[in-house]
């Protein structure tokens, strides 16, 4: 344990340093009872932590876990966890580099999907702990008149996030977190995904091409007549009642208002 006498920001460095890179030195000042070494109490305590902060990872990318396999994926995590420590006590926020990480691990380089798969894990835990709120409800746009349509603007759902991936990202997450095979996926398939959470359970669907470009729009801040236009500008086959029944049935927004934009919205 260490000494009970005031520490120091760089002792406090040092220490939790060293728990998390074997390499290093004890801290100075750490000693067992008695004032007796300890670097083998510290070696338990470090192997502990390192191990917790682990299985916290498994715990938030289960899907590139199963992807890569548990041996070679704890393995990974080690280096991982030596190179990015925790920033934060709310261990569910840890991992947010997890997928740069994996982008440019050497071992990894053949299977360029698992950076996404990661960004839609970190997305759907995201989405799980995001404030609650109602999902607007389609009475809400039956009552506006249809010439006022064009203006309106929508407040998006606390937890709607959306990945748009080179890689069928979603498809090989979906198979993954179901513990399907990856049998008929291919990979280098382009795949919008959206992540809500309209009820108690979080949802990832695959989105149709515009799609993200269109709802991306309207989360900025865009009104529905100014996204719908480009959306359809970009992607003439684009399907906009679909994409509005769509977006109400999933739960992306909470409410809508033909208000003035947000000053933080640059168009």
């Amino acid at each position: 344990m260490p000494r009970s006498d005031a520490v120091t920001a760089g002792e406090q460095h040092d220490f939790g340093a060293a728990l998390l890179d074997p390499d290093l030195p004890l801290p100075e000042g750490i000693v067992g009872p008695h004032g007796k070494k300890a670097e083998k109490r510290f070696a338990v305590y470090r192997n502990n932590v390192t191990v917790s902060l682990i299985n916290a990872l498994a715990d938030i990318f289960p899907a590139v876990q199963r992807l890569v396999g548990e041996d070679f994926f704890r393995d990974m995590a080690r280096l991982y966890i030596a190179k990015e420590p925790p920033g934060s006590a709310v261990i569910f926020e840890y991992g947010g580099g997890f997928a740069a990480f994996l982008q440019n691990f050497e071992p990894l380089s053949r299977y360029p999907y698992l950076a996404d798969v990661a960004r839609l894990e970190k997305a759907w835990l995201a989405a799980f702990h995001a404030a609650d709120a109602a999902p607007l409800q389609p009475e809400t746009l039956a009552v506006i008149p249809p010439n006022g349509l064009a203006e309106i603007r929508f407040t998006a759902h606390p937890a709607a996030r959306i990945l748009q991936s080179p890689f069928a990202a979603v498809s090989i997450f979906t198979a993954s977190r179901e513990q399907r095979p990856l049998d008929g996926i291919k990979p280098a398939t382009h795949e919008d995904g959206l992540i809500t959470r309209p009820f108690d359970a979080v949802e990832v669907r695959q989105l149709p091409p515009g799609a993200a470009k269109f709802l991306g729009a309207l989360i900025a801040g865009d009104p529905l007549g100014e996204a719908a236009g480009h959306t359809m500008a970009d992607h003439p086959g684009f399907d906009l009642p679909a994409a509005i029944s769509a977006m109400l049935e999933a739960g992306v927004f909470s409410a809508c208002s033909a208000s003035q934009p947000n000053p933080e919205h640059t168009p």
